[in-house]
């Protein structure tokens, strides 16, 4: 049982902090500011994303979309910058073969080696958004772009279009890393360092593919709600499963 003083020293972790009837809680390991799927409001959201996302898939399907994909891809690439052309690039590096099989999986031995096993395991079960692209780019089969329309870099893709399996699985790998580092991290300068940078890759690398003529704008929106999704799902339930977990081996 961790005493009063041992909660007061210096670098004590908040996680370990028990509730006034010596038991932790979901509410007290995980106070709701620190959390990003919590109750109603993380259900409203999923619920709201996956309506938006299936309507997003009928417009694509009757090809709908296509002028309007067009022309927002053609502003981005309007860009002529070196910098941004090297970032554009930079942002989406990981998300290729073969470091795209490689920095996931080393992602969750590194929890495990540091012995976090619970967020190994979840680490390894964020990579699974990217599964999710799998059956919908089955069913929808949309062509990706070509020159004739808009600039496409030379890369290792394959495949159709919708959804990217870029942005999907950034937002399940990179997305809950930064939740799981600012959950456990306590030095406030290091935390935000770690998840502003991570926090930045996500939010770049749907214009990096747009840039890149790899996807349509569509294609990146559709995965940013579906892959938002699916981690908002991992994280309430990562909650839920480290709560009684630390329950139980106190």
């Amino acid at each position: 049982m961790v005493t009063a003083p041992a909660r007061r020293r210096r670098g004590t972790p908040r996680l370990l902090e028990e509730s006034a009837t010596g038991r932790l809680t979901v509410h007290q390991l995980f106070p709701p500011r620190r959390t990003l799927a919590r109750g109603k409001r993380a259900l409203q959201f999923v619920a709201v994303a996956l309506v938006a996302f299936a309507s997003l898939f009928a417009i694509v399907k009757r090809n709908r979309s296509h002028h309007f994909d067009i022309r927002v891809t053609r502003a981005i690439q309007r860009i002529r910058n070196v910098w941004f052309d090297r970032l554009m690039r930079a942002v989406s590096w990981p998300g290729f073969p073969p470091q795209s099989r490689i920095i996931p999986p080393a992602l969750s031995l590194l929890w495990l080696a540091l012995g976090f096993p619970i967020e190994a395991a979840f680490q390894l079960l964020a990579w699974g958004a990217g599964g999710l692209s799998g059956g919908i780019k089955r069913a929808m089969k949309r062509p990706r772009p070509t020159g004739e329309y808009v600039r496409v870099w030379p890369a290792r893709i394959g495949g159709t279009s919708f959804p990217s399996g870029h942005v999907l699985i950034y937002t399940g790998v990179y997305g809950f890393l930064a939740f799981l580092l600012e959950t456990l991290i306590r030095p406030n300068r290091l935390r935000r360092g770690m998840v502003g940078a991570l926090m930045a890759l996500l939010a770049l690398v749907g214009p990096s593919r747009i840039y890149l003529g790899h996807h349509w704008f569509t294609d990146v929106l559709a995965s940013y709600l579906l892959g938002t999704s699916w981690l908002l799902g991992l994280m309430a339930a990562y909650r839920r499963v480290k709560t009684r977990w630390l329950n139980r081996t106190r």
